[in-house]
């Protein structure tokens, strides 16, 4: 019998360092694509902006929490080392990934091969560039935490402790653990309150599974909920010694209720929004009723993927990367469908939802459609049958123009000159090693507002950039007296100061 078990343990370790190996190499080419993300983009000038002594939101803009720019800072906005990390917290993602399957499907040989594939299956699809996995997103650096914070709630729930207690211990850590985990993915997008809210509710559920008991309660829901909001108050903290909450809420909260009220307008305003509410409240109140019958194990993934849904189709915005989130739980949702313990009900229900669920997808989202010429043109640049050009051309049709914009600047700024780019390539910034005169780094963020435009028009009134770059195709709502035409490179036009 221990020999069976050594073998059981050999071939989960062979398998974790086959399916790493897998999603390293399938992640591999995203390393060495040239600067074209016009998101990373951003997220380079503010971690910039912020290594040259600028406050976030206040001196530097974007409208995310502040954690991504930070990792972006901390890493001196070099993309390579930046995608190199998103790719090791893609492989501990995978590792986590397994070790909650294991504990979702049980432990034992049946069950075991579920663990197995459900891992191969979300690996590949997190390593591919179908979902954007290949970019520094946010969601790329979310799910580490998700997942390892799911890992330890489940755990937790399904621990039968018979001394309660309000003293430190496992029976408080590993929600507080849990909690601080998700208040750290929080940071990276406010969008993983979805995910504490499963969680929040599951092991409440699973709590109170014979009767309502406050003294069993609490112990576990206090501590997740104070660790939850922890990160968050910090940050507030900080932020109002430096005089900047109010730059801070507009930028990472404010902004965003708008943002998400764009694609759910139904009837008014966010009606779309309300009536998703409604049907996560009808789902989860349904499970709350079915909790004993449910189990544990079918619980968690329904809740959780539940929410996960709610949270992929919440700002009702067709980008891909917003699927990332959903990942995980749809994986865990499929192993269900094959799972021993399910009846042939709960797996023709599971078949239905699946059905109904990637009409929506379908509908609502597009998929890298490029995801076999991406490997294809990697081994073309690599073998040299493919100009350089050609290869940043696959990427974005502007990026050789980002380039040949930036090569012409590095050869005539001085030091102390400024440059203005008008355009959505915020990495000519990166590439050239400056930085916006202004807080802005894009144009669709400049004119947002009336006020942002008037901002940046005193800003270079202010500081008189000596070089313009006008990559945008809207014309440029700034006063140009005193710049003459330097160059046109592809869809670009340089102007520089003369007086």
């Amino acid at each position: 019998m221990k020999m069976l078990g050594k073998i059981e343990k050999t071939v989960d370790c062979w398998f974790l360092i086959a399916i790493s190996f897998l999603f390293f190499l399938l992640r591999l080419p995203s390393l060495f694509e040239p600067y074209w993300y016009g998101d990373e983009g951003i997220y380079q000038v503010v971690g910039m902006g912020i290594n040259h002594g600028r406050l976030l939101y206040r001196d530097i803009w974007d409208n995310k929490p502040p954690l991504l720019y930070m990792l972006y800072a901390f890493f001196s906005s070099d993309q390579f080392t930046i995608r190199l990390v998103s790719l090791f917290f893609g492989l501990a993602s995978v590792f986590i990934f397994y070790l909650l399957a294991r504990k979702l499907y049980n432990s034992q040989p049946t069950e075991k091969k579920t663990a197995l594939w459900t891992t191969g299956i979300f690996a590949v699809f997190f390593g591919l560039p179908l979902l954007e996995g290949n970019i520094a997103n946010a969601e790329n650096f979310m799910l580490l935490p998700i997942l390892l914070g799911g890992l330890l709630i489940f755990n937790q729930a399904t621990t039968q402790d018979k001394k309660i207690s309000f003293y430190p211990s496992s029976f408080i850590l590993h929600p507080f653990i849990a909690g601080f985990l998700l208040g750290l993915a929080f940071l990276f997008k406010v969008v993983a309150v979805f995910d504490f809210a499963a969680f929040f509710l599951f092991l409440g559920f699973v709590t109170i599974e014979r009767k309502i008991n406050i003294q069993t309660l609490l112990p576990k829901l206090v501590p997740l909920c104070i660790a939850f909001a922890l990160p968050a108050l910090v940050t507030i903290a900080f932020f109002l010694t430096k005089g900047a909450f109010f730059d801070f809420i507009n930028a990472a909260l404010k902004q965003n209720v708008g943002y998400v009220g764009y694609g759910n307008t139904l009837l008014f305003p966010q009606g779309l929004l309300f009536l998703k509410l409604l049907l996560l409240a009808i789902v989860t109140s349904i499970f709350f009723l079915k909790r004993n019958v449910l189990g544990h194990n079918r619980l968690f993934i329904f809740l959780w993927f539940s929410f996960a849904v709610f949270n992929a189709f919440f700002s009702q915005r067709p980008y891909t990367h917003y699927l990332l989130v959903l990942l995980p739980s749809f994986v865990y949702m499929l192993g269900l469908l094959f799972w021993n313990g399910n009846t042939k009900s709960y797996q023709k229900g599971i078949v239905l939802l699946f059905f109904v669920l990637s009409i929506l997808i379908l509908k609502n989202f597009t998929f890298y459609g490029k995801t076999f010429l991406y490997y294809q043109n990697f081994i073309a640049f690599l073998t040299n049958s493919k100009s350089v050009s050609d290869y940043q051309s696959f990427f974005d049709k502007n990026t050789p123009s980002d380039y040949a914009v930036a090569a012409f600047i590095k050869t005539h700024i001085k030091k102390g000159d400024q440059l203005f780019v008008w355009g959505d390539s915020a990495q000519i910034y990166t590439l050239t090693n400056t930085l916006p005169p202004g807080r802005y780094a894009v144009a669709y963020h400049i004119t947002a507002s009336k006020n942002s435009v008037a901002e940046t028009q005193m800003v270079l009134d202010r500081t008189k950039p000596k070089y313009l770059v006008v990559s945008s195709k809207s014309l440029i709502p700034f006063r140009l007296y005193g710049y003459a035409e330097r160059i046109l490179l592809y869809n670009a036009i340089i102007y520089e100061r003369i007086y």
